[in-house]
């Protein structure tokens, strides 16, 4: 097996289990949401170890760094070995008043009730 000095871009982030499909992946570079090392990349641009990849992908942002290249879908385990994770950690998440819960067998709320509820939830 040769070894890999450059694989598209679209190949990559299917191999490193950014997208389910490659399709997927292409359809992403096309539509502006892959940035390699800073400029949009079409789904042909070819990634080398060391390009930093801002992709949005369907659970968020994120910031990888080429680490190893492969053009093959693989285990997870395999997969996290392709990238050196930058993204930033998720901002803590505040206590909000959407864990209001109401008395089982309370019955339904009364007008009344419906608006302080949503009111303290922020609707």
């Amino acid at each position: 097996m040769a070894e890999l000095h450059e694989v598209r871009v679209d190949k990559w982030l299917w191999a490193a289990r950014c997208f389910k499909t490659r399709s997927m992946a292409s359809n992403a570079c096309s539509a502006g949401h892959v940035k390699v090392d800073g400029t949009s990349a079409k789904a042909s641009k070819t990634v080398r170890p060391g390009d930093k990849i801002e992709v949005r992908t369907p659970g968020g942002l994120r910031i990888l760094e080429v680490a190893a290249l492969g053009d093959r879908r693989g285990p997870a385990s395999v997969a996290r070995t392709l990238y050196i994770d930058h993204t930033p950690a998720p901002p803590p998440r505040e206590e909000t008043a959407d864990d209001i819960t109401r008395d089982r067998g309370a019955g339904r709320p009364s007008k009344r009730e419906l608006r302080e509820i949503r009111r303290l939830r922020g609707y």
